[in-house]
């Protein structure tokens, strides 16, 4: 049963990425739709039998590395964090699949398009349901090679091409810290079994090293290592810039990526390791201060953007930095409820923005729409609903998830706590803005797309309209229906040993001051009436109002210049340095010096061995005598010795 979970997406991707061509654009759909629909079933089987009534276990497949002290198995760890994370990926991602056969209807490549998906979802299935650290980093490398390959799907566009690369690049390095954590594991504790190293980590902690003149505490510089593979993958604040460059991929990626997938796996790569990173309080504090400083810094771009899709990505940066600011304070509960429930209205908005695309023809800017809602009036709702629970209003998944992230930041009583606690509300309230911002300029208000463009904007097709039902459906409900299990009475049961906490801040937060509990709903209330007023009421304020702060509005809108500044300090000197490496070092020394030297060498030599054949008959009688007398020189001086 949970091996069909698992691989059931691999035999799709390998049937439509083999023989697509062959079996057609149906039947590759067909291949991978069905088992995906099918892991999904299991997965919510395996939710309620694993999670509820705490049937874990550890499925070993097969031994994949043995090589001298380093044994490990190919192992699938099917915990309540597992089957929290199976769940989400393999529901979202059979929703993706099925409104990626309406989204892609019209695009020629679609059984290449439908087998990335489901090997983009099972190689983030191999991810979450790691037993150690290499079979984890298989997954992770997997994802960023499945997500490069569907960003750039439309490869004859250059900017897709280079958002990609970008994408590549940026995790890239990442990555390098993740790899060299793993090795710092492995150094430290002769292992990479997760339980062999959470079973030692006691005895490890409080131990340093010797650095450049320093003691170095060794689990925190494992755990800032590992981080810093989290804070790619997770697109935090300094290793994000690939994020919102990543919407140049199809919708149905947008939705895949960031918003239950592959955005998330550093979340859940830090909860996952909670046993280490509770013993490294120093790595914890940065955890928090990188995700409060993410959740405000994303927010603010939210604020300027005319892309539809890329609002909703600087959004789904936003929440990733609560997701993290919850695990800093030690509330890793309340960081995968937010995870779920995040993953269902983040799915429902991305794929709404993109049934609306569909619609408009392939418009993106919000500011050649208006008044969409007598045309869509299904997913003008859907989204309502999406928006509805990422602001965190009452009874929508993301008041409860939300609510208790700010709440934990709040009753950790740090002042880093309490940063993370009000950068989080300050993003709540741009939260709430941005996303009625984006609500009245597509379906409200008089329209500002050409009479030919509205007048043949219309609803998605059923096979679109299906998967945001159900989106929507967790979106409202996934809140209320987990609230008690994972950060409620339930909590302790239901998490088992997938996930350690030393100091239970969950329940410490339930305790929290009332205005603290009811702050994020009121600033979230303050958003949405603010973007009422500016947008509906009087929808000439806001150009007045950028024209008095112009400068504040260009840094923001700019996205802090980040890119600029990268531009500027890292890509600029590599182009300098890699020219200055081929045309000096590689054309001129190596290659000189080299092959082209050799080459010339002896092309000079057969230039000048050349000259001898003059077709003169003379020549060649003086070279024979010149001939025989060195040869009867040598002859008589060589016999007399």
């Amino acid at each position: 049963m949970i091996q069909l979970a698992i691989f059931l997406p691999l035999v799709g991707g390998v049937l439509a990425g083999l023989f697509g061509t062959r079996m057609g654009d149906r039947a590759s759909q067909l291949v991978t739709v069905l088992p995906m629909l099918l892991a999904a079933a299991i997965s919510c089987f395996l939710f309620w039998d694993v999670g509820i009534h705490g049937n874990e276990q550890t499925i070993q497949l097969f031994t994949w590395i043995d090589s001298g002290t380093l044994e490990l198995s190919w192992a699938l760890r099917f915990d309540t964090l597992t089957a929290v994370m199976v769940f989400v990926v393999n529901v979202v991602s059979s929703m993706v699949h099925v409104y990626s056969v309406g989204y892609m209807s019209h695009d020629p490549h679609k059984p290449r398009f439908m087998a990335y998906l489901s090997l983009f979802t099972f190689f983030m299935l191999t991810l979450v349901t790691a037993d150690n650290f290499v079979q984890m980093f298989f997954g992770w490398e997997g994802v960023g090679l499945m997500s490069y390959l569907l960003i750039g799907f439309w490869f004859h566009r250059p900017a897709a091409n280079a958002a990609a690369i970008k994408a590549f690049v940026v995790n890239r390095v990442g990555d390098f810290g993740f790899m060299l954590g793993i090795l710092g594991v492995f150094f430290v504790f002769g292992t990479l079994d997760f339980d062999a190293v959470f079973k030692a980590v006691p005895e490890i902690a409080g131990q340093s090293f010797g650095f450049l003149s320093m003691d170095v505490d060794i689990l925190t510089t494992l755990c800032l290592l590992l981080f810093i593979g989290a804070m790619g993958k997770s697109a935090q604040i300094g290793l994000h810039t690939w994020l919102p460059d990543a919407m140049e991929g199809p919708t149905p990626v947008s939705a895949l990526i960031h918003a239950a997938t592959m955005v998330t796996a550093g979340v859940f790569m830090v909860a996952r390791l909670s046993p280490m990173f509770e013993f490294a309080p120093i790595a914890l504090s940065v955890v928090v201060f990188i995700g409060g400083t993410t959740a405000f810094f994303a927010a603010t771009i939210g604020l300027t953007q005319h892309d539809i899709k890329r609002v909703i990505a600087y959004s789904t940066c936003s929440q990733l930095g609560y997701m993290f600011f919850a695990l800093g304070v030690g509330a890793y509960p309340a960081a995968i409820f937010h995870l779920m429930t995040h993953a269902f209205f983040k799915a429902l908005l991305f794929l709404g923005a993109g049934s609306v695309i569909h619609g408009m023809d392939d418009e993106q800017d919000m500011r050649m729409m208006g008044g969409l809602f007598s045309k869509m009036k299904v997913t003008a709702v859907l989204m309502w609903i999406g928006s509805l629970a990422l602001a965190g209003v009452p009874i929508f998944a993301g008041f409860y998830s939300k609510d208790i992230i700010l709440e934990s930041a709040f009753a950790a009583h740090t002042g880093l706590g309490l940063y993370a606690f009000w950068a989080g509300i300050a993003a709540a309230l741009m939260t709430a803005f941005y996303s009625w911002r984006l609500l009245f300029l597509t379906f409200h208000g008089r329209t500002r797309a050409d009479d030919h463009t509205f007048d043949h904007a219309h609803e998605s097709p059923p096979v679109m309209i299906a998967p945001l039902l159900v989106l929507a459906l967790g979106a409202i409900f996934s809140g209320f229906l987990a609230k008690e299990y994972f950060v409620g009475h339930e909590m302790e049961e239901f998490w088992g040993s997938s996930i350690l906490m030393l100091h239970n801040i969950i329940e410490d937060a339930h305790h929290a001051p009332g205005w603290v509990v009811a702050l994020p709903l009121v600033v979230a209330v303050t958003g949405i009436l603010g973007a009422f007023v500016m947008y509906i009421l009087k929808p000439g304020w806001p150009a007045a109002f950028v024209a008095r702060i112009r400068p504040v509005h260009k840094f923001v809108y700019n996205k802090w210049f980040f890119d600029e500044l990268y531009d500027r300090i890292f890509v600029r000197p590599s182009f300098v340095l890699g020219r200055g490496l081929w045309k000096s070092g590689d054309g001129a020394v190596i290659d000189g010096v080299g092959p082209d030297g050799i080459a010339a060498a002896t092309r000079d030599l057969a230039g000048r061995a050349s000259r001898l054949q003059s077709g003169f008959v003379y020549h060649y009688a003086f070279a024979m005598l010149i001939g025989l007398v060195v040869l009867a020189t040598w002859f008589l001086f060589g016999f007399y010795r």
